[in-house]
């Protein structure tokens, strides 16, 4: 038997009004009760997935849309109402919420119509005309283009190495970490005191297994604008600061996949430094580069290489960042030279930014 509610006059929690029922606003479709008795919880459930109901769809299409293209039909993500903005393409909306429901919302059926579509596969190059007439892409003149969340900066660097763990499920990791984040926010007897790193393969799981303490989040996602996940978050806002350029440079997990993706490119890219910093390239980025861009990548591995054939000590030191071990079969000094040619790889703007 549901308890009574009542609506309180002025607040006070000692003064009941006018008692009140469970029911959802007017303007919305009415509960349909499975049985005479109240509403129960199951109702809701149906009444939200209901093909009448107006918002559950359209919610979730504008959210995969604002995933792929970076902003949401409706770019007020997290309100549909009347302060919200009204949706870019309202036809377009409703015709995707339509068939997302039609189709047994099938999440994977959506998200290929997205990607496949024409309106995804255009450039993202932008012209003078374009600027001044979509500046903000609003009209969907071009493709999206915008620097990607910090779990996928992270898991691509881990994938493209090859040290990424593909392992699906299980508890939660603790990766690569700077000293003291915990510990001054940690409760005296908090099994979250202190931060213990991992070791091994967790060290290379997905980002998403990432143990994350909502007090002191990870650094690596806090800096890339990942939320603490204190308070809810349907839309992350895009950054672009020197302390980023810093962590990508000098980060440790992201130097240990840049010398391990430098391994590949030796065993794997060719056999002479144009080849691998051509298979280097494509691997990052997803296309080929021209002949003036190996051109100064290429520099920059001839400047390096001088430099470490003189310095073996910096050589090194250079190849021992992480718990993951450098290749004993390849010169040390060859694979410095070759891990510091692959972190620049991996900050080109090409690799941080989905276009």
């Amino acid at each position: 038997k549901p308890r009574e509610s009542f609506v309180m006059i002025r607040g006070a929690y000692d003064k009941p009004g006018e008692a009140v029922t469970r029911g959802t606003p007017a303007f919305l479709p009415p509960l349909k009760p499975r049985a005479t008795q109240a509403p129960t919880r199951l109702d809701l459930a149906d009444w939200l997935l209901d093909r009448s109901h107006p918002l559950t769809a359209r919610v979730a299409v504008n959210r995969y849309w604002q995933q792929f293209f970076g902003t949401g039909l409706v770019k007020t993500v997290s309100d549909f109402g009347s302060q919200g903005e009204p949706p870019s393409h309202p036809e377009l909306l409703d015709w995707l919420a339509l068939h997302f429901v039609d189709c047994g919302w099938d999440i994977r059926g959506l998200v290929r119509m997205m990607v496949t579509s024409e309106t995804y596969r255009q450039q993202s190059r932008l012209t003078p005309e374009m600027l001044a007439r979509d500046p903000e892409d609003r009209w969907l003149s071009r493709a999206p283009r915008y620097r990607w969340d910090a779990e996928v900066l992270r898991d691509n660097a881990l994938f493209v190495s090859g040290l990424l763990t593909p392992t699906l499920g299980g508890k939660g990791v603790r990766p690569y970490q700077p000293p003291n984040i915990w510990e001054p926010v940690g409760f005296g007897g908090s099994n979250t005191r202190e931060y213990k790193q991992d070791t091994g393969a967790a060290l290379y799981r997905r980002s998403l297994y990432t143990f994350l303490k909502r007090t002191a989040p990870p650094p690596f996602m806090a800096t890339f604008d990942a939320p603490s996940r204190e308070q809810t978050c349907s839309r992350r806002e895009r950054s672009n600061t020197p302390l980023q350029a810093l962590q990508l440079m000098n980060d440790v997990q992201h130097f240990e996949a840049a010398r391990n993706l430098a391994q590949r490119m030796i065993r794997e890219g060719g056999a002479t430094p144009e080849e691998r910093i051509a298979w280097g390239w494509r691997v990052v980025t997803s296309r080929k580069a021209d002949p003036g861009q190996i051109a100064i990548v290429r520099g920059a591995l001839d400047a390096h290489l001088a430099r470490y054939q003189q310095d073996e000590a910096a050589a090194r030191e250079a190849i021992a960042f992480g718990e993951s071990k450098a290749d004993p079969a390849l010169a040390i000094s060859d694979l410095a030279a070759y891990a510091l040619t692959a972190n620049l790889l991996l900050n080109l703007d090409d690799t941080l930014t989905k276009h």
